[in-house]
């Protein structure tokens, strides 16, 4: 089967990292390999590197561009920026892009347990190298954690009837499958309810799929580790799907466009901290019309762009 990817906000970000043909540049989320063909195709003269912690992603994109002799693929997670360009000998980049989320083929594969919509077992981990899957979550977490899981992460109203349904199915058997989960999520929520909006489970699934993979806690360091490793002038660039993806990042470029992060309460300065990025992006760009309606998946794609200085 071939997957087809179609990169989110593809023209904008690629315009926002400003690119030059000598430059050195990182794709944070390799993924299908968008973003970074369309950086090979300006830095000609330049290196790029793509950082993906999915095996998969890393010999899809490896074959689709092994035509580009300026590419390296690495098999990492994005929070250990630095230690991936200390390795491959780079002290500075000019730009770096982050394309949060999951991946189209990682949806699309059904065998990976991310998608509602097929009966596969709880799995939902990007790294598959690593022990933790949906499947201890759903059976191993407190009902309490789970409601705070769904809660936060999803922004489902329904967390802690879906928590409480769940606790109780599984202490009649292991809950291994999608569409087990699925089912459980349906009975939980109303059935008014459901037929309102995207399907009921979508909320769900992403909450847990964020707590598996740990998506949320290592963005902000992710982000400070990237920017310290821009050249003058470089850029940064990071598209989010998720409200509280988009608050980290922008309160993270709101911190390092200060000169002081010290409590109001304090009367001087004692954190010492240096203004260190330029905001390009005061608002985020959103996908335009025609693209919506060409990508369903660009749907709550927003893109922040800042400068270091």
């Amino acid at each position: 089967m071939t997957y087809i990817h179609k990169p989110v906000l593809l023209k904008e970000s690629i315009e926002g990292l400003k690119i030059k043909e000598d430059g050195i540049y990182v794709d944070c989320t390799l993924g299908g390999g968008g973003h970074t063909e369309e950086i090979l195709k300006k830095a000609t003269k330049g290196q790029v590197i793509g950082i993906d912690q999915d095996e998969y992603a890393i010999e899809r994109a490896s074959k689709r561009l092994n035509n580009y002799g300026n590419f390296i693929a690495v098999k990492n997670n994005f929070r250990n920026i630095e230690e991936v360009l200390n390795h491959l000998n780079i002290d500075k980049i000019d730009g770096i892009i982050f394309d949060l989320g999951v991946s189209s083929f990682q949806l699309d594969i059904p065998e990976r347990g991310f998608s509602y919509n097929y009966d596969m077992p709880l799995d939902m981990r990007m790294d598959k190298s690593q022990a933790t899957t949906a499947r201890h979550i759903v059976n191993g977490y407190e009902e309490n954690e789970l409601t705070r899981i769904l809660w936060e992460y999803g922004e489902e109203k329904w967390a802690a009837r879906i928590a409480k349904f769940i606790v109780q199915e599984r202490e009649q058997e292991f809950i291994e499958t999608t569409g087990q989960l699925v089912s459980i999520i349906k009975k939980a929520i109303p059935k008014q309810a459901r037929q309102e909006g995207s399907h009921p489970a979508k909320k769900t699934f992403q909450a847990i799929r964020i707590e598996v993979n740990k998506e949320l806690e290592i963005l902000e360091n992710a982000v400070k580790s990237a920017v310290k490793k821009l050249n003058k002038g470089g850029r940064i660039c990071v598209i989010t799907f998720h409200s509280l993806e988009d608050r980290i990042i922008k309160n993270t470029f709101n911190e390092l466009n200060k000169d002081c992060i010290c409590p109001p309460e304090f009367p001087k300065c004692m954190c010492d901290h240096k203004r260190t990025l330029k905001i390009i992006t005061r608002k985020p760009i959103i996908p335009s019309e025609e693209e919506l309606k060409e990508n369903r998946r660009a749907h709550s794609a927003k893109l922040r762009i800042g400068e270091r200085l």
